[in-house]
């Protein structure tokens, strides 16, 4: 144990930790942090390590395996990157040796085990925005598909907009900030942003709040975009959403051999676990896929979808490296 640390409990170091982050992560990644940190402290407990300063590479090195006898290696690297800035603050509090970070090595995870390839195709997306356009228009359910796929935006931005952030004239959504009052955005006010809205869909969103959206305020006073009777519409409520109108049977024949009658995934709360229903996030990969085979330019999709060039290459870029050589083709003469 080194001179000048503190005693420290790793629950102690934990809390203290995500009181820390919590001001600048969304909630929902406060969650990640939180249930990732939470399996070290199980390994913690099993381990009598009730005071970090005694913490060892050693150690760390024992969590590491550990955790591999559960989970794929793409999910271990992601709870020790977590471990690491966890390490960061504590050394910064006295509670662990400088340098005890870089005692935890992350497993090499090839980059195409990194990217999920989970996403909306252009085909099925004009499909369900066809369907929804003639049988449910302006109703909730087309909002969300629709402004989801048309702007790639997050689920958290989605939930963030208020009526106030829909600009008819200027055609537009404007994307804030407001941790204040319940609604942060991933990057904080580095994501502020105002996103484009087509002269069609401004029009859906018009008649949606004219007709269709229920006039309630949200536990700040604050007019969402989105509502139920609740108030604001909860992740979970948007997510359940995008399950639904994604399931291939709501609109047509199930391609999986199912009964919809009795299929266990056209329950409330289980629609993920139809093959084919997509998630907002599989929504959002797939809008920004279409934007890229669209020749937009790479700047362009990241500002406008708040995601940086690398990330974008790794985990939203489904293109073929012949699309991307056609686009740079049409883009080149004599190429």
């Amino acid at each position: 144990m080194s001179d000048g640390l503190e005693p420290t409990t790793p629950a102690e170091a934990v809390e203290w930790y995500l009181a820390e982050r919590d001001p600048e992560l969304s909630e929902k990644s406060l969650q990640n942090h939180r249930y990732r940190l939470s399996q070290f402290l199980t390994f913690c407990e099993a381990e009598e390590i009730d005071n970090l300063n005694a913490l060892t590479g050693r150690d760390l090195h024992r969590f590491r395996v550990w955790r591999s006898e559960d989970i794929k290696p793409v999910t271990l690297r992601g709870e020790l990157q977590t471990l690491r800035v966890f390490l960061d603050f504590c050394a910064a509090i006295d509670a662990v040796e400088q340098g005890m970070r870089e005692r935890v090595h992350l497993p090499a995870v090839p980059a195409e085990d990194e990217a999920r390839d989970e996403h909306l195709e252009l085909d099925r997306a004009g499909t369900i925005l066809d369907h929804l356009d003639r049988f449910a228009y302006a109703s909730r359910e087309h909002v969300i598909l629709a402004i989801v796929w048309h702007t790639g935006i997050r689920l958290g931005s989605l939930r963030a907009l208020d009526v106030g952030d829909f600009d008819p004239d200027a055609q537009c959504l404007d994307i804030r900030h407001r941790p204040d009052t319940g609604t942060r955005l991933k990057n904080g006010a580095a994501a502020e942003r105002s996103v484009a809205v087509g002269p069609y869909y401004c029009g859906v969103l018009q008649d949606y709040l004219e007709h269709n959206r229920v006039e309630v305020t949200d536990d700040h006073g604050r007019r969402p975009l989105l509502t139920s009777s609740h108030g604001r519409l909860s992740e979970g409520a948007v997510r359940e959403t995008v399950y639904r109108v994604t399931q291939p049977c709501e609109i047509g024949e199930c391609p999986h051999d199912r009964d919809p009658e009795t299929c266990e995934a056209r329950q409330h709360g289980k629609r993920a676990g139809c093959p084919s229903s997509r998630s907002p996030h599989g929504i959002r990969r797939g809008s920004i896929t279409d934007h890229l085979r669209n020749g937009t330019p790479q700047e362009v999709v990241s500002d406008r979808s708040d995601v940086s060039a690398d990330v974008l290459d790794q985990h939203y870029d489904e293109r073929t490296e012949r699309e991307k050589m056609q686009i740079r083709r049409d883009f080149i003469e004599d190429a």
